[in-house]
């Protein structure tokens, strides 16, 4: 008798194929000998996962043979937008004039209009000769039906004018203060709830849910970001209440199911304003110059059990969320700070990675265990590196030093295996009491980062192939091979750019192109631009491999503070009797949950890291700036040029009308602006310094002025 997990792939066998038609759920459950409810419930997750679509009412046919796409729409502030599959397939161009009712962030279904092509957007790369467009025909999931905005009156409305960009309409609501609405005045920033909007060519209609505050209040451009996409404020009473329930960890001398690492040096080595410490390490010698790499991971899975309240509230949220002013934690602070965070000096419950290295650092066999440890130091990332490059004084520096040679080798192994350098610099935003920022700092790996970076990967890896070969139900981070027409896409772009290019479907001759961009002053836009075409990296019930790191087999497993993902990955390779089985079906729309999920943070931590920083640059602007900035010209138009900041990994315009003292006219055939009175030249490559001129928060955007 076939199983529950076979179902999907039995159902596609009946709706693909050049001889397929399409078939309603009583004639499919028929003839497939299974219940209607269980048939409609795999029907519906097919459907999300872009393999089959419904046609004619209540007639399903495999997304392919109707030139129908599912997918979540993302759009751009101009109007168009882009349809992305979560199987990664190519993205589907939608003209602003074709995405019907949908918001940015919603699963669509759009129908491929084989008679035109998609021209490039402004702004974008020009678009691959294959590349298709079309229309929304059905929204399947609203991402959010709540807006956050600004409140204003009209001569006869009240309107809630939308913070995203990407949301291009105005939002209709009653008065405040009547039928059961919030009172909120003009300017105050309101959540609103939509609550019906048929046609995209008039203006949608809500209600007020809340009032936040007063737009220039404290803290409520975080708020705001928080209720914009949606994200946890409070733990229900009985997630904390179950947390609350743990005895601290105190473990006899022999410890029963657990290997006693108490007595080895183990370390953990983390971010200054680090409050959780999920990971740690240790190395014990072996003869011959071998050693075995130890990796300890908090064992989150001895707490959080499949069902539980905490575990469901785990789950809904999926990540924890790191904004600029604090973190939305996964995990209540009972666990995520104290009982699974690696503290040195106490004793911690752990999931350990064993790793033979040989001396050479070329990985052996491995082993896993659960364990009970004991950290003796709590590094930062400064003092570590500290250690590393000073000659040794003490039995940790020794240690840290050994660590290194290995860590190193594993490092130098991975990029000659292919691995790409897909890593940017991060902005450390710093604020003040009031929530103003008052410092940015520029945060870019070294060794100690390294060393911790590469011991994770080998865990992570070690951990994915040892749950491939035993054909374990997990959670793979996959990352697949990108699509051939996108590489070609990018090699015409970096060839416009003057980049010598070759086949970049060589990983060799990739990893030559990010070697040569640092230098270039187009270098930051021409990474993100490679970015662009490789797929995403998501979660996946089956081991498809990580393009970006060169391995043929990669999950998440070092950390379940913060992502649900490592507790699933926990729980399969240390399975408890009595877990619940998870068959391949409730797996895919789990994967598919925390990719999502993934994507919101992300939105969100960079919103807020943009919002900031825009913030800290407006009080830069005036005519006397109190501050001034290195900049980097990267492209120059007719009608001025934009320059990158590398301090702030941000980048602006200069308008031609700000360049005062000569006239500029601009040299198509250099792509330059040359003064006709002093002979200055702007073009590519061109450093100065430049000082804000306006700010349009709504919009983020920044112009500059040469200073």
């Amino acid at each position: 008798m076939s199983t529950a997990s076979q179902l999907p792939d039995r159902v596609l066998s009946l709706l693909q194929g050049k001889k397929a038609t399409p078939l309603n759920a009583a004639t499919l459950s028929r003839r497939l000998r299974v219940p209607l409810r269980t048939l409609s419930l795999t029907l519906e997750q097919l459907e999300k996962t872009n393999r089959i679509s419904r046609v004619r009412g209540d007639q399903w046919i495999a997304s392919n043979s109707a030139d129908l796409v599912t997918g979540t729409i993302q759009f751009h502030a101009k109007g168009f937008a882009f349809v992305i599959p979560p199987d990664g397939s190519p993205d589907l161009h939608i003209p602003s004039e074709e995405t019907g009712t949908a918001l940015h962030g919603d699963l669509v279904v759009a129908r491929i209009d084989r008679r035109a092509k998609s021209a490039p957007a402004r702004g974008r790369r020009p678009a691959a000769p294959d590349r298709l467009r079309g229309t929304v025909v059905r929204i399947l999931e609203r991402k959010t039906s709540q807006v956050v905005g600004t409140l204003q009156k009209t001569a006869r409305f009240f309107i809630v004018i939308p913070d995203d960009p990407r949301f291009l309409h105005n939002l209709y609501v009653p008065a405040p203060g009547t039928a059961g609405a919030p009172a909120a005045e003009p300017g105050d920033k309101v959540v609103a709830k939509l609550i019906e909007w048929k046609d995209r060519h008039t203006n949608p209609e809500g209600v007020i849910l809340e009032r936040l505050g007063r737009a220039t209040d404290p803290g409520i451009d975080i708020l705001s970001i928080i209720r914009k996409f949606d994200l946890p404020s409070n733990f229900p009473p009985d997630a904390l209440s179950e947390s609350a329930s743990f005895p601290p960890v105190e473990l006899p001398d022999h410890p029963v199911g657990r290997e006693d690492l108490r007595s080895e040096l183990v370390i953990t080595i983390d971010p200054d304003t680090a409050r959780d410490f999920d990971d740690a390490i240790s190395l014990r010698e072996l003869p011959g110059g071998h050693v075995e790499l130890g990796v300890h991971i908090a064992d989150v899975s001895h707490y959080v059990l499949p069902g539980s309240a905490l575990d469901q509230e785990a789950r809904k949220r999926a990540n924890s969320v790191y904004l600029v002013n604090g973190v939305i934690p996964m995990l209540p602070p009972r666990l995520s700070d104290g009982l699974c965070s690696l503290r040195p000096n106490e004793q911690r419950l752990t999931c350990s990675a064993f790793i033979h290295l040989g001396p050479d650092g070329k990985p052996g066999a491995t082993r896993f265990a659960r364990s009970v440890i004991l950290s003796r130091h709590r590094l930062t990332y400064a003092e570590a590196l500290t250690r590393l490059r000073r000659p040794a004084q003490d039995d940790l520096d020794r240690f840290l030093q050994r660590t290194w040679h290995f860590a190193s080798a594993l490092r130098r192994r991975r990029f000659e295996a292919g691995a790409l350098d897909l890593d940017f610099p991060e902005l450390r935003i710093l604020l003040d009491a009031q929530g103003r920022p008052n410092r940015i700092e520029k945060e870019s790996t070294d060794e100690s980062h390294q060393l911790i970076e590469e011991f994770m990967l080998l865990a992570n890896e070690s951990v994915a192939r040892y749950l491939n070969q035993e054909n374990r139900p997990a959670v793979y981070r996959v990352h697949e091979t990108p699509e051939e027409s996108r590489l070609q896409e990018y090699r015409e772009l970096l060839i416009a750019h003057g980049v010598k290019a070759g086949d970049l479907t060589q990983r060799g001759e990739i990893q030559k192109i990010l070697k040569i961009l640092p230098s270039r002053p187009d270098g930051h836009a021409l990474k993100i631009g490679l970015l662009r075409s490789l797929k995403r990296a998501v979660y996946s019930p089956k081991s498809l491999g990580h393009f970006g790191l060169a391995k043929s087999h990669y999950t998440h497993f070092t950390s379940p503070i913060r992502r649900y993902a490592d507790l699933l990955v926990h729980r399969a390779l240390f399975p408890t009797k009595g877990s619940p089985k998870v068959d391949s079906s409730g797996l895919e729309a789990l994967a598919q949950h925390l990719s999502r999920t993934e994507r919101t943070a992300a939105e969100a931590e960079q919103e807020s890291k943009k919002l900031k920083l825009l913030e800290y640059l407006e009080m830069q602007t005036g005519p006397n700036p109190s501050q001034t900035f290195p900049a980097m010209v990267t492209e120059v138009t007719n009608f001025g040029m934009f320059v990158e900041l590398p301090d702030f990994l941000l980048s602006g315009l200069i308008h031609v009308s700000a360049l005062t003292g000569d006239f500029f006219s601009f040299d198509p055939a250099r792509r330059s602006l040359l003064g006709r009175r002093t002979g200055k030249i702007y073009r590519a490559g061109v450093q100065l310094q430049v000082a804000v001129l306006k700010i349009d928060l709504p919009k983020r955007q920044v112009d500059f002025r040469p200073a």
